[in-house]
């Protein structure tokens, strides 16, 4: 099961059978069966059939909507998987502050504490990169997670946090790209369009999951409410960045996966974006490093981090239904 990205510019997703077919004009550039699909992705002018969709909500498949440089638009998704009494529980969760505060705290304390695991990580392969006083500060930062008593407090606490970090990331940032910081509306250099891409596929991924789940995806606890904002994807995604887009990203600059030359200043607002060619490579990247398989950290078996996604998800699930503990996703060394 994977994402099918759609990608080619001016061609119809169509269905045959119970298969999808890709064509433009008179070729036809894919078939796959639907039950090897999890979710389709379309960036830019990509045309698609009602019988098209029709079968994807008779699978159970979501489709998101992109721009073609990457920016999510919209989604569209079957009501066959919604599990309302999961709802009630949450709607009445948002009630209790102390509840908010507590899940918050784990969010925010797996951000981090990910954060620091792949500073370690690089420093073993670069112990010539002094981040030692990045690493005191967000030591520092987890260590204060405990005396932050309302949500504003501890959303400052997140934001110095990722501060730091990102001054951190610029030194990890080697070979033939540079990083200044973090930009992105719109990202203004290539790390920053990678990084903004990464972070939109990660939060597509977890926005379709919970959806599927019976979750209101635009009900959050820490990001809280904001109008046309999935702020639940937002809350389960921090202690995802640095595991999936962070690590992604570094491993694009570091190892030379990508170029300067595979990035194009957009005429329209001058951001940076991927060029056609590239981003067709990058989602081939991404699906590797989302579905590699590794031993889950506290079951010890074999998963992936799409199935890890999946586990956090049915674990605060169990939470806010059952009041389990939750314990956010921690990258191992």
């Amino acid at each position: 099961m994977a994402n099918l990205y759609l990608t080619e510019q001016n061609s119809v997703l169509r269905k045959t059978g119970n298969r999808l077919i890709v064509q433009k004009e008179e070729e036809t550039l894919l078939e796959v069966q639907c039950n090897k699909i999890d979710a389709v992705l379309i960036f830019g002018n990509v045309q698609f059939t009602t019988q098209a969709v029709n079968e994807l909500f008779k699978h159970g498949i979501e489709m998101a909507i992109f721009s073609r440089t990457g920016r999510l638009k919209g989604q569209l998704t079957s009501p066959a998987t919604k599990n309302i009494f999961l709802r009630v529980c949450q709607f009445r969760k948002y009630d209790d502050d102390m509840f908010r505060l507590a899940i918050s705290k784990q969010f925010v304390f797996g951000k981090i504490n990910n954060c620091l695991t792949l500073m370690r990580l690089f420093s073993y392969n670069h112990p010539a990169i002094d981040l030692n006083s990045e690493n005191h500060e967000l030591k520092a930062s987890l260590a204060g997670l405990d005396s932050a008593d309302r949500l504003d407090r501890l959303l400052g606490l997140e934001g110095s946090a990722a501060k730091t970090y990102f001054n951190a990331f610029s030194k990890m940032i080697l070979g033939d790209f540079s990083f200044t910081g973090r930009n992105k509306r719109p990202p203004t250099d290539p790390v920053n369009a990678m990084l903004s891409l990464s972070y939109t596929m990660l939060f597509n991924d977890i926005a379709s999951l919970l959806d599927g789940l019976g979750f209101d995806p635009y009900l959050g606890y820490f990001h809280g409410v904001d109008y046309g904002r999935a702020s639940l994807a937002a809350d389960l995604m921090e202690e995802f960045r640095a595991p999936v887009a962070d690590r992604l990203v570094l491993n694009f600059a570091n190892n030379r996966i990508f170029k300067p030359d595979d990035f194009y200043a957009n005429p329209q607002n001058s951001d940076v974006v991927f060029k056609q060619t590239a981003i067709k490579r990058y989602f081939a990247e991404y699906e590797k490093m989302i579905n590699h398989v590794f031993i889950h950290p506290d079951t010890g078996q074999n998963t992936t981090l799409r199935k890890s996604i999946r586990i956090q998800a049915e674990n605060l699930a169990a939470t806010i239904q059952d009041n389990r503990p939750y314990t956010p996703f921690m990258l191992k060394v």
